[in-house]
């Protein structure tokens, strides 16, 4: 056990008297720039104090003052406070502000910093404790995975339906449970084919035997010593008379146990941190941790910090709104000195490539000023998603139109690996000869064709002066290569063989070929048996190319058009506009901020509430108010009549947190009759729409999306009619021979109605072909038989 100079460590503890009232009055400007609820909670320093701190009221300074504060009226030295973050960044500025209170230096904090760095420090202490040595190793995740592949292996356990992966995902939630081997409970004895908690045991015998540790162990290992060693626990609650932790709300539970072993001595903990910003429990972050704070610590003091000074009050308000419908909550209410400002602003639009070309446009708008708001610089706004895949639509616009823009957290869509892929496999149906393509994916997913298969395939066809696709042909028929790898990239040629006849038949839908290429190759298949926590998105991600290729003729002009937009590439430096997800987005701000695709079963996510139920819902919620108070000035919520899902257009319900904006707080831009009633600020529009019968076309235009009507008889015949005309299907209004000697029912001016584009009038003929100008869609063509007249429509009763 490494030795302490406790005679150094500890030597303050008897010097509270005459050097602290000595200390205590020395000067305190750093308390002069504190609000009450402020200053209440950096002079409440003996005891355990929360202070629940709201988005954007100072936390930060109030944190960082509070370690001054105790450094300054010597209530302990550097070396005696633990204050804990969760990232490297925060600890450094935490160091630096402390410095600038004092306007000194601050030397000797050795226990400022993450939770990992903490541990590491304390394990390589006592690594003789559990069985390491001090000079262990610390695995990163792709040694990991390799480590557990060999037991997996070894198990005779097929890691194509078990992957190592998923393995590595059950083993750190069991971790951030505080869950060893031994203490797994029998409700998790199913995980990884019955056989998890077996290789998990055996995982760290391994771990031990290399004298290595993962992430996930330098906090388990270090809980552990403590639960079994009171002596080092004691001496670590005496060395640390003062324990401060930021968000606290994002603590997993072996954290928290750590924490709690920590403070039980003395009790002088404050925990900083927001229950209403809890938004990383697919992680493993525990909201119950700061629910429970006053039980755990009783006679705790609470400390609510409820002064924004970030955002407007018509932003706070609608954020509140929203928040107060979460049952799991301490519960306070933020408020501003600021005045007024512009309300929320909702907007439902017809389909999703609207919502994009509407804030591109507003966009555009802000920076030359609009609606008596001051003009906005492109980096002062940012687009929060709530899924990744969402950013396509908003990059192919802003790549069109010129508008610069960055992707945080993440590559642009056309960059992300499972895109590049995908792209590859097209390029090559297309295109053969593409050898930089077939080289991407030629064992992707694994066909057996290892570094060496590939050297052959590649020798054949430079010797054969052919591509590869007919150099990996030619190695197949001469039996060059053998094993799987003969058999399956024997098959793959062949698949690309049709593939390529098919690119060439001009009644073959490109769309569904692009599908068909990503199930047969098995690459979309790879992403469905992988169980990483990245999978899902990659999945949504391969749909949204999907649904982008309906926007062109062919397979060859969709790869031409985002060939030439990447190599647009835009100019290093200059204002761009953010795009990122909104989890991301948490602890930025910005003057203007727009949210769209708030519609359920997209955010609230389908998913989340499917795997967590209230749970996930609740955290969905949090998650809606973290991205409203994002916004200082502006904030633009906006959801689609119309989304594209697996393949089909299909109508969109707008999210439920709409109905929870509070309606003096929302400005609805919606054109009176889109999801007219019913929708909580959505519906403020209903009473102005005029009545179902007798409308214009355009309006039924928008009121055919009304949710309140998606279960009428009336909305069921316009359905009934339009799949026997088979608009239910646009995709097949693209790859279509025009029949040049139909006569058209139709004739030019006609106002004419489609289900997925909407109302237009017919701007030429060409056989069977229509050019229509739509109303919200723009010009396209569409085949005669998708679309009716627009008296028909209107005959519609609802």
């Amino acid at each position: 056990m490494s030795h302490f100079d406790e005679d150094d460590a500890f030597a303050s503890a008897a010097q509270t008297s005459l050097s602290a009232r000595a200390m205590a009055a020395r000067p305190q400007p750093y308390l002069d720039d504190l609000n009450p609820a402020q200053r209440a909670a950096v002079e409440a320093l003996d005891g355990p104090v929360l202070m629940l701190a709201g988005a954007g009221t100072g936390k930060t300074k109030a944190l960082t003052t509070r370690i001054a504060h105790l450094l300054n009226v010597g209530k302990a030295r550097p070396n005696e406070i633990l204050a804990v973050t969760f990232t490297n960044k925060a600890a450094r500025g935490m160091k630096d502000r402390v410095a600038r209170l004092l306007g000194q230096t601050v030397e000797g904090m050795p226990w400022l910093g993450t939770f990992h760095a903490i541990c590491v420090k304390l394990l390589r202490r006592h690594a003789e404790l559990v069985g390491l040595k001090s000079n262990f190793t610390i695995l990163d995740t792709d040694d990991q995975v390799r480590l557990l592949k060999q037991l997996v292996l070894a198990a005779d356990i097929d890691e194509k339906r078990w992957p190592p992966r998923q393995l590595a995902g059950h083993i750190d939630h069991w971790k951030n449970r505080a869950w060893t081997p031994d203490k797994v409970p029998a409700a998790e004895a199913s995980a990884f084919n019955q056989r998890g908690v077996e290789l998990y045991a055996q995982y760290q015998a391994r771990l031990k035997e290399l004298n290595a540790v993962d992430f996930g162990d330098l906090l388990l290992h270090v809980l552990t010593i403590f639960q079994t060693h009171k002596d080092v626990l004691a001496q670590y609650q005496r060395w640390f008379r003062y324990i401060l932790v930021d968000e606290y709300q994002d603590t997993n539970v072996a954290q928290y146990l750590w924490l709690r072993l920590l403070a039980q001595s003395h009790r002088n903990i404050c925990c900083v941190g927001d229950d209403d910003q809890s938004i990383y429990g697919w992680r493993g972050a525990e909201v119950g941790n700061i629910l429970r704070f006053e039980k755990d610590f009783p006679g705790a003091t609470v400390i609510r910090l409820e002064q924004n000074y970030r955002s407007t009050p018509h932003i706070l308000s609608a954020a509140s709104g929203v928040i107060r419908a979460n049952a799991g909550r301490l519960g306070k209410e933020l408020w501003t000195e600021e005045q007024d400002g512009e309300k929320v602003r909702l907007i439902g639009h017809w389909d999703g490539e609207e919502e994009a070309r509407w804030i591109g446009e507003e966009l555009e708008a802000m920076q030359g000023g609009t609606r008596g708001m001051r003009p906005m610089s492109l980096d002062e706004s940012a687009i929060l998603v709530r899924a990744s895949h969402q950013m396509r639509a908003f990059e192919d616009r802003f790549l069109t139109i010129g508008l610069p823009y960055r992707v945080i957290g993440g590559p642009r869509f056309y960059e992300r690996l499972e895109i590049r892929d995908a792209m590859a496999y097209f390029r090559v149906a297309v295109s053969p000869d593409d050898d930089l393509a077939f080289e991407r994916i030629m064992n992707t997913p694994k066909r057996g064709a290892g570094d060496k298969a590939q050297q052959v395939i590649q020798r054949t066809a430079r010797e054969s002066g052919v591509s590869l696709l007919e150099g990996a042909r030619l190695a197949v028929s001469a039996d060059m290569l053998s094993g799987k790898a003969k058999g399956q990239i024997g098959t793959l040629c062949q698949q690309f063989d049709r593939w390529h006849d098919l690119v060439r038949r001009p009644d073959q839908s490109h769309i569904e070929l692009a599908e068909m290429i990503l199930d047969e190759s098995g690459y979309t298949g790879m992403w469905q048996n992988d169980k990483t926590p990245e999978a899902p998105g990659r999945l949504e991600n391969l749909k949204e190319l999907v649904k982008a290729l309906e926007q062109f003729e062919n397979l060859q002009g969709f790869l031409e058009h985002v060939a030439l937009i990447m190599d647009n590439e835009q100019e290093e430096g200059g204002p761009k506009v953010s795009i990122m997800t909104l989890h991301a987005a948490k602890g930025l701000e910005f003057p203007a901020v727009f949210l769209p695709g708030w519609e359920d079963g997209l955010f609230p996510s389908q998913r989340s509430m499917d795997e967590s139920g209230l749970k996930g819902l609740e955290e969905e919620r949090r998650l809606a108010y973290v991205g409203i108070t994002r916004a200082e000035e502006a904030c633009t919520i906006s959801f689609a009549a119309n989304r594209r899902v697996y393949g089909q257009w299909q109508s969109a319900l707008p999210s439920r947190f709409i109905d929870e904006l509070p309606e003096a707080h929302v400005e609805v831009l919606t054109p009176p009759g889109l999801y007219g009633g019913g929708f909580g600020a959505a519906g403020m529009a209903a009473s102005a729409a005029p009545q179902i019968m007798g409308m214009e076309g355009s309006d039924l235009h928008d009121r055919a999306s009304r949710a309140d009507v998606y279960n009428s008889p009336g909305w069921r015949r316009l359905q009934s009619r339009a799949t026997e005309r088979g608009m239910s299907q646009p995709r097949e209004t693209r790859n279509q021979v025009i029949d040049l000697d139909a006569v058209s029912a139709f004739t030019e001016g006609d106002r004419v109605f489609h289900q997925k584009f909407g109302y237009g009038l017919i701007a030429a003929i060409e056989g069977d072909k229509l050019e229509i100008a739509f109303d919200k869609a723009g010009t396209k063509k569409v085949v005669a038989k998708f679309i009716v007249s627009a008296d028909a429509a209107d005959d519609v009763p609802f």
